[in-house]
């Protein structure tokens, strides 16, 4: 169903962007458009979170790597397509790395 896709990767970007609210904008900035969260460092570089409505998944892109994610009933959740691992977990992860300090994934509000 192409509307409980968008309602949940809506649900999705928006919970990443609250989270980034919480950041210092010298530390992390973001923007948002219609599908996409775009993370901004201030060395230039950009991690992209967006909906890919065509094969019902969400894609994140963090430096040169990408992963995309599918919908698990069985875990209410967005898992990695080929390991399985969490999106929000790998988010927090690659923030982490990109920052040299540990911060905690998206958390439902």
């Amino acid at each position: 169903d192409k509307q409980l896709y968008i309602r949940r990767v809506d649900a999705c970007l928006e919970r990443v962007a609250s989270w980034l609210e919480g950041f210092d904008p010298d530390e992390v900035d973001f923007r948002t458009t219609d599908g996409v969260v775009r993370l901004e460092f201030p060395d230039g570089t950009g991690f992209v979170l967006n909906r890919q409505a065509g094969s019902n998944q969400v894609w994140y892109a963090a430096g040169a790597r990408a992963w995309h994610y599918d919908w698990s009933e069985a875990k209410s959740a967005w898992v990695d397509d080929r390991d399985g691992h969490d999106l929000f977990e790998n988010v927090a992860r690659t923030i982490s790395e990109k920052l040299d300090r540990q911060v905690p994934p998206p958390r439902a509000e």
